[in-house]
């Protein structure tokens, strides 16, 4: 069953059109990776999701309509999202960030605390440590761990490898594989790093200037000669 569905999506920043009629669906319990060039707008993809950019089409999570609600409303409606610049309150220790993650918490905020110790075990130690002292990956987890902390159904991670020593890109596909796996949970990726998406994603979609221009499971795009050549670097 298809836990995200998007129809004909059309997203604008100001008069300026970033993506032309992308459609595509993301299965419950699924991983699944949007790949593509620096600017094809898999960021915006991620964005229009959050209900961050003025879009034409439609965005469905189990059936439900989501375009035209706030971001607040989408995040209640079980979607966390960990954006490319992590966007974290850098003055803040990394427990206030995981905290203002967990707004929308009425309960078991203990519990959530618990499970982004136990996934990783840095930030528990580096809990009363501002952010802006981190390291790259440390933010990058500190980001991830704030989105969980709103128990969602469908994870979004924008870019999750950026800037990162490929140790600590290991680190994160373990987590995600780890939540996927253990926990059940659905993961939409949009990455540059193809390798990295490959190695996690059961489904790619691939994004050039704004549109799909080809889809398929990872065997099947691999054994693409022309796909394998462009995308896959053999």
């Amino acid at each position: 069953m298809a836990l995200l569905e998007i129809d004909k999506l059309s997203a604008f920043y100001g008069m300026a059109r970033s993506l032309h009629d992308v459609s595509l669906e993301v299965e419950e319990g699924a991983i699944v990776g949007i790949i593509g060039p620096n600017g094809a707008g898999k960021s915006t993809l991620l964005d229009s999701i959050m209900g961050l950019t003025e879009i034409d089409g439609s965005i469905r999570l189990k059936g439900q309509e989501l375009s035209g609600q706030s971001t607040a409303a989408i995040v209640e409606n079980g979607i966390g999202y960990a954006p490319e610049r992590a966007n974290l309150f850098p003055f803040m220790s990394v427990e206030d960030n995981l905290l203002v993650g967990a707004y929308t918490a009425r309960t078991d905020i203990e519990t959530r605390l618990a499970t982004a110790h136990d996934l990783f075990p840095v930030l528990k130690e580096r809990r009363n440590q501002e952010t802006a002292t981190l390291s790259g990956g440390e933010r990058q987890m500190v980001s991830l761990a704030r989105a969980l902390m709103t128990d969602p159904k469908l994870l979004l991670v924008d870019e999750p490898t950026i800037g990162l020593a490929p140790k600590v890109c290991a680190d994160i596909a373990a987590v995600l594989k780890r939540l996927n796996e253990e926990l059940g949970l659905t993961i939409l990726i949009a990455e540059q790093n193809v390798n990295f998406a490959m190695t996690l994603a059961q489904h790619l979609f691939v994004l050039e200037t704004g549109e799909i221009r080809i889809s398929g499971t990872v065997e099947t795009l691999k054994d693409d000669a022309n796909v394998s050549d462009a995308y896959f670097g053999h």
